[in-house]
């Protein structure tokens, strides 16, 4: 789950974190109150979606008067903001966030992420803030540090000091530093992050740290702990279909083919994916029913699916283990005939109960077209698909 810089900031804030002062808005006059609440002579506009690059693609503006806050919020409030994150269809903004202007000095990169290859957090930094971290990692992967956080411990003075050195912030920021990077560890430790991500963090002329961004992601699984970050949700931001699959408690993301895929599994899911590239196909979509599957689930699955009308063909692909070769037959046969079903349908299934799921579908007088492997079940729907 991703939220809104604001947002973020906001919970910066609660951790004791220096971020600028700001106020959300939602229309013109909200915008332009805001600007006279924080009072100026500067102000930044900033458009808020769930993407990075938006000072690229027009979505940060600087203001230097309340009419030009007006104008820009005027402009942006409703635009498509196209960022290298959005796609070439970018995204709708709905909100903005009036920020006052800051004292940039020197920008910095500073974020934590879980690193799953040493089963620790890793806090990594740069000296290029400000800029598109991964254009520096191409370029210049030595200006990016990485210090490794053992979860028993902490982060250590000793460690936070010596990434402030290695990003090269004078002594006079050094204690702002350590207590700041302390602070963001026990954020991203106490929100369940799976990222939290400062860039630009500012040195100003007084050698005071403030971050002038701030970016969260959240383990979805640790969210039924945190019902305060459930609420920052903005589902217009969101993929309708999968905001969809969720309610059901499928796992589905769309992509960009014409395969639809349903599958039981993650694993299986990714592995039935790859198939379909290898014979010359495009998956549409990831969706994993999951073990405990009910026809009722499938058909939901086979309704998202098909809303995409991009889909030309579909793949069912089960391995029947807890869920059973005959439940997802009865769902697949009762989701063909609620859905009316317009598109060539291939499946292959394997494992509990599959005679008698194959015996159902075979009777069923749908035109289900039968397959033995994987193998054989991709280069049917990529042949169905054309």
């Amino acid at each position: 789950m991703k939220i809104h810089e604001y947002q973020a900031k906001e919970i910066l804030r609660n951790f004791g974190v220096s971020v600028p002062r700001g106020i959300p808005a939602f229309t013109v006059q909200e915008a332009v109150e805001a600007a006279q609440k924080l009072g100026g002579p500067v102000w930044v506009v900033k458009a808020q979606i769930h993407a990075g690059g938006r000072g690229k693609g027009g979505g940060v503006k600087l203001a230097k008067s309340v009419d030009q806050v007006k104008e820009l919020a005027g402009q942006m409030l409703g635009m498509q903001l196209v960022t290298h994150q959005t796609g070439p269809e970018g995204q709708k903004v709905r909100r903005l966030y009036i920020e006052e202007g800051a004292d940039i000095q020197k920008e910095y990169y500073v974020s934590l992420l879980t690193d799953r290859a040493t089963q620790t957090v890793a806090f990594i930094a740069s000296s290029e803030g400000g800029m598109d971290i991964e254009e520096v990692a191409h370029s210049t992967p030595e200006k990016i540090i990485t210090e490794y956080i053992n979860p028993l411990i902490g982060l250590t003075d000793a460690q936070a000091r010596k990434i402030a050195a290695g990003i090269g912030l004078p002594e006079a920021s050094m204690a702002q530093a350590i207590d700041m990077f302390q602070k963001l560890y026990k954020c991203y430790m106490d929100t369940d992050a799976t990222l939290v991500e400062i860039n630009p963090l500012n040195r100003d002329s007084q050698n005071r740290l403030i971050a002038l961004d701030a970016k969260f992601n959240f383990d979805d699984n640790a969210l039924f702990r945190h019902p305060e970050i459930v609420a920052l949700r903005d589902l217009d931001e969101e993929d309708p279909a999968e905001v969809e699959a969720s309610k059901y408690d499928l796992a589905y993301i769309s992509l960009d083919g014409n395969i639809g895929c349903l599958v039981n599994g993650a694993g299986l899911a990714m592995a039935t994916m790859d198939t379909i590239k290898l014979f010359g196909g495009e998956p549409a979509n990831f969706l994993d029913v999951g073990g405990g599957a009910t026809p009722e689930k499938v058909t939901e699955a086979f309704k998202i699916m098909l809303k995409n009308p991009k889909v030309k063909a579909i793949l069912v692909n089960i391995f029947g283990g807890i869920m059973k070769c005959d439940t997802i037959a009865t769902g697949v046969i009762t989701a063909c005939k609620a859905v009316n079903l317009s598109v060539p349908l291939v499946v292959r299934m394997k494992g509990t109960n599959e005679d008698l799921g194959k015996k159902m579908l075979a009777e069923s007088g749908l035109p289900i077209i039968p397959a033995d492997t994987m193998a054989e079940a991709a280069q049917k729907v990529v042949a169905a698909a054309k």
